[in-house]
């Protein structure tokens, strides 16, 4: 099933599957990826309830181990519509007897979209229904066109990054072996806050910036103007394609939560970045994507 927002010239598409945004026009301008499996065949899942991925595909919790995919199970569930508007949707999942099987905890994830003019705000809640702590990541994996509407070459775009309205003169990426973590660092020096996206940009797999580095990352075209732009106040961010496709797409991924360093063998509670909530308690935060 499909839910259709409108506000003005300004549309969104979300799917019931993984509470998926599928599509984000304005003025009929198509800002998102399509999900051509040639090259990936998702446009914005939501990574729930880990981000990335685990060492050997396992974690341990209160000295059992468990088995989880990449990015966790919300992604490919059916949510339930709480309300809709004109305007906003909100959607729901609840723990299952299947999801308890590996992920032994009762919970309530909500996500919204709200359409503001030009801007789309994507809302994430999290309620702990249990009895004892809940520990989660959570990550947003939006895909937007690049080049747009085939307009050059994606390497004559540009990311920029900024931090409380200034542009980053720097930026360091965790560097990424097998899908996980490794110590070394990767460091990008910028120009008034623009990286140009290389070629070669992505060899190391996903840009992955900690510490809350930045907390707006933007698209640029050949004219260095600002097309799609995300803003959000979460620790970590992740920017990816893949490269090896020469796919015309780049994602802009929001996180509280990432994957595991190469040599972690710790339990849940100590994984980098875990999110925890107590019986009865709430985890709430957004991010916002404005089309330029």
């Amino acid at each position: 099933m499909e839910f259709c927002l409108k506000n003005g010239s300004t549309e969104a598409v979300i799917r019931s599957k993984g509470a998926e945004l599928i599509s984000l026009k304005k003025d009929g301008k198509e800002y998102m990826w399509n999900g051509d499996p040639a090259y990936w065949n998702r446009h914005a899942p939501i990574l729930f309830p880990f981000v990335g991925g685990l060492k050997k595909k396992q974690y341990r919790y209160q000295g059992k181990t468990f088995e989880m995919g990449q990015h966790g199970f919300a992604r490919d569930m059916e949510f339930t519509p709480v309300s809709q508007t004109d305007t906003k949707l909100v959607m729901s999942i609840t723990e299952t007897q299947e999801t308890l099987k590996n992920y032994p905890f009762r919970f309530l994830l909500e996500l919204s979209y709200e359409l503001k003019e030009d801007k789309l705000v994507l809302g994430w809640r999290v309620e702990n229904t249990d009895d004892k702590p809940l520990y989660f990541s959570i990550g947003g994996h939006p895909a937007f066109n690049c080049p747009m509407e085939g307009k050059g070459k994606q390497s004559e775009y540009m990311l920029r990054f900024m931090k409380a309205g200034k542009p980053l003169q720097e930026i360091i990426s965790a560097v990424i072996e097998g899908g996980l973590v490794a110590e070394d660092t990767l460091e990008f020096g910028l120009e008034d806050g623009y990286l140009p996206i290389t070629p070669d940009l992505f060899d190391a797999d996903t840009i992955v910036l900690e510490e809350g580095q930045t907390d707006a990352v933007s698209l640029c075209g050949p004219d260095g103007n600002e097309y799609v732009r995300v803003d959000f106040d979460m620790p970590l961010v992740g920017i990816w394609t893949p490269i090896e496709k020469n796919a015309p797409f780049i994602c802009i991924e929001p996180w509280c939560g990432r994957c595991d360093d190469v040599d972690f063998d710790g339990e849940l509670p100590e994984k980098r970045w875990e999110n925890e909530l107590t019986a009865g308690s709430v985890f709430e935060t957004s991010y916002t994507i404005t089309l330029g």
